[in-house]
């Protein structure tokens, strides 16, 4: 059986003017990772969205690596949901970021409070509800990550594939490989970790999880290098 390997971006620049790029730390979690997979892994074919975090993502293994991989094919249903909009429809006064950071900074700890704030922003949004508040509803969401899916595995032909791409995606892939309800994928979508390895085998019709949000690579490199945001 082939290998895919789902890989979630390392850490984005939260708090800045652009969240959409590696911090430097995200950018050490990708070349952990490319040192990790070098002598182990390689892949036929590399994927992505169309996202900024995801090509620095792949450039940042591809140092590590220490070889050419293959060029990586853009697939934008690998892209993330829109969090800003998933956000803002449950706090609207955080359109405005001055009023959002005054807010936050409020909390002795702003990460922690923004965390709990995103995390009844996606139930929010999952939960069937207020579908017509958004761009892309959640059901919309999964039928995207999955065509993507499936439109990767069937120009990967057998191949092992590296697919970076972010949490959202890699919950909908592992809901869908296991049979998890809404509320269960949320929970998985908490806890990936930037530049965590989660493994699909397949052949053919056959796909099965293998791992799931795999880390130890930053792990043993530094355990400070490990981030979930």
């Amino acid at each position: 059986m082939a290998t895919i390997y789902l890989v979630r971006h390392g850490q984005a620049s939260f708090g800045k003017e652009n969240y959409d790029q590696l911090s430097p730390k995200g950018w050490e979690q990708g070349r952990v990772l490319g040192r990790w997979f070098a002598g182990k892994v390689e892949p036929a074919a590399v994927f992505g969205g169309d996202l900024e975090r995801h090509r620095e993502t792949v450039e940042a293994i591809a140092t590590g690596y220490g070889s050419a991989l293959p060029d990586m094919q853009v697939v934008p249903g690998f892209n993330e949901f829109d969090h800003t909009a998933v956000v803002e429809r449950y706090r609207p006064e955080w359109s405005d970021r001055a009023v959002m950071a005054r807010d936050l900074q409020a909390f002795p700890k702003p990460a922690r409070a923004f965390q709990e704030a995103f995390v009844h922003a996606v139930q929010r949004w999952a939960s069937g509800e207020y579908d017509h508040d958004y761009d892309e509803s959640w059901p919309e969401f999964k039928a995207r990550v999955l065509a993507a899916f499936d439109e990767m595995i069937e120009y990967a032909d057998g191949g092992d594939v590296l697919v970076a791409t972010s949490g959202g995606p890699i919950s909908v892939i592992a809901q869908s490989l296991l049979g998890l309800t809404d509320s269960k994928a949320l929970a998985l979508n908490e806890v990936i970790a930037n530049t965590s390895v989660s493994r699909v085998l397949y052949s053919g019709a056959r796909r099965n999880l293998a791992v799931f949000n795999n880390y130890s690579h930053l792990e043993a490199e530094d355990p400070a290098l490990v981030t979930f945001r």
